[in-house]
């Protein structure tokens, strides 16, 4: 099972990622859960600078930005 944490304050961008993830993973038909970590702190512990981000298994994929739920497919194989 595949663990997607959206990584950012709730901000729109951050919800669009969380969107754009969902998704993703629903078109690929994979388990996953999904986790909004909203805390500057916990944020931070990713070396997170700049939200929103996508974190995948622990792993930062992407900072910064929205990428659309093709580029995320990518990121979750």
């Amino acid at each position: 099972m595949k663990k997607i944490q959206i990584l950012g304050t709730g901000c729109p961008k951050c919800k669009k990622l969380a969107e754009n993830a969902e998704i993703a993973a629903k078109a690929m038909g994979i388990e996953y859960t999904l986790e909004k970590v909203t805390g500057i702190t916990d944020i931070m512990k990713f070396g997170v600078m700049m939200t929103p981000a996508l974190a995948v298994d622990g792993v930062v994929k992407v900072v910064g930005k929205v990428p659309d739920p093709e580029e995320i497919k990518a990121m979750l194989i």
